[in-house]
């Protein structure tokens, strides 16, 4: 199929769409963000991007923590919500009645309906344009004990998280296609192992 050319842009899509919560001087504000990945793994790292004028940006770069929340797709509208108005006019926490947890290794709460929770420590600040990239390491995980099984697997198929993809959001809610691997897996009596 043929394809269009376009100019560049930051389109890599589909992307977590996650709430962040941080803390300074007793107060908790959330924002959403897209612009969030996995950069390492020993030790856990993640990037998010965050425009300077942000309330959030002063409020982690101030604190050097935050919490990364995954949100349920019964939460798309908190998201959105949370994305286009600043802690700077309204509580958004208050309005929509959202419960907090304390953090374990930050001062940084969790939202208590995000079934999964990252609390982060900011390493670096790499100014980029637009966006400022904060990388921190993941210092902390909190994850609903329903989606975990007894043999220590979380089961994010079960937690109906959500994603971003250019300007809308989608539930990630139905059955894996397949798992790490499994394309080159032996096959068992016609079964894949």
């Amino acid at each position: 199929m043929p394809k269009v050319a376009l100019k560049g842009s930051a389109l890599l899509n589909p992307l977590p769409a996650v709430l962040i919560t941080s803390v300074k001087d007793g107060f908790v504000n959330v924002f959403t963000a897209a612009w969030v990945a996995t950069i390492c793994t020993k030790p856990p790292m993640v990037s998010v991007s965050i425009r300077p004028e942000r309330l959030s940006y002063e409020m982690i770069k101030a604190s050097g923590e935050f919490t990364i929340n995954l949100p349920t797709d019964k939460l798309a509208r908190v998201v959105d919500f949370c994305g286009v108005r600043s802690g700077r006019d309204v509580d958004k926490l208050k309005k929509f009645g959202l419960s907090l947890e304390e953090g374990i290794s930050v001062d940084s709460p969790s939202i208590k309906e995000c079934p999964v929770s990252l609390e982060c420590k900011v390493k670096d600040i790499i100014p980029l344009g637009s966006h400022h990239m904060f990388i921190s390491e993941v210092v902390q995980v909190k994850v609903d004990k329903e989606l975990v099984d007894d043999k220590g697997k979380i089961h994010f198929e079960k937690a109906k998280l959500m994603c971003y993809s250019h300007g809308e959001y989608f539930s990630l809610a139905g059955s894996p296609l397949g798992k790490f691997g499994y394309s080159v897996q032996k096959r068992n009596r016609g079964k894949i192992l």
